[in-house]
């Protein structure tokens, strides 16, 4: 599978040197995801980051004959939205804390774009997991990791035991570090996440 998108990619790289339009809704449908996770976390602001997202790709578009590989899309992408994220937090007068936040991080440690784009792609992967879950330990995974219910809230919220929802909490997660170890993410990370994604 892994070598069939590799030669996709060569591919469309070709297609999109030539000017062939359905080129750049290959690499959309390819980054696209993965970019608004990244441009949400860094402004707060899921229209802009969209809005910068797509404007990305009509740049991209706009040098399409510029690029070689799959990856040097990719770096376009990810530095040109990282980019017009830092531009956007400069034009604005007020900035609420987590903004500021990000902001002043970046011009102390460039390491923090590295880790939100890691996490924005291990969000995407997550939501497509959490999706093929069974319906019922689907609702409790997110009412206990996204919302931050507590195990009694979500028995009530549910209508179920709190026997109940543990049963389906510890399936879901067996679920997720199975499929999660079989892409080569490592039980580490992912146990991190999760303690993260509860905290918050």
């Amino acid at each position: 599978m892994e070598q069939l998108s590799k030669k996709d990619d060569v591919y469309w790289i070709g297609q999109l040197i030539a000017g062939n339009n359905k080129a750049l809704s290959y690499f959309y449908g390819l980054y696209y995801s993965s970019l608004c996770y990244f441009a949400i976390r860094l402004i707060q602001d899921e229209a802009q980051a969209k809005d910068i997202v797509s404007e990305s790709f009509v740049k991209v578009w706009e040098k399409h004959s510029d690029f070689v590989t799959a990856e040097n899309i990719k770096a376009f992408l990810y530095i040109r939205c990282r980019n017009e994220c830092l531009n956007y937090l400069r034009s604005l007068k007020r900035r609420i804390a987590s903004q500021q936040y990000y902001f002043e991080q970046f011009n102390l440690n460039e390491d923090i774009i590295l880790h939100e784009i890691i996490q924005a792609e291990f969000l995407e992967i997550l939501d497509e997991e959490i999706s093929l879950l069974p319906q019922k330990c689907g609702e409790v995974f997110k009412l206990l990791y996204y919302e931050g219910k507590k195990t009694d809230e979500v028995a009530q919220h549910l209508g179920i035991s709190v026997k109940t929802v543990r049963s389906h909490k510890a399936n879901a997660i067996e679920i997720l570090k199975t499929a999660f170890l079989k892409k080569g993410i490592s039980e580490a990370f992912y146990l991190t996440f999760l303690f993260l994604i509860h905290r918050t």
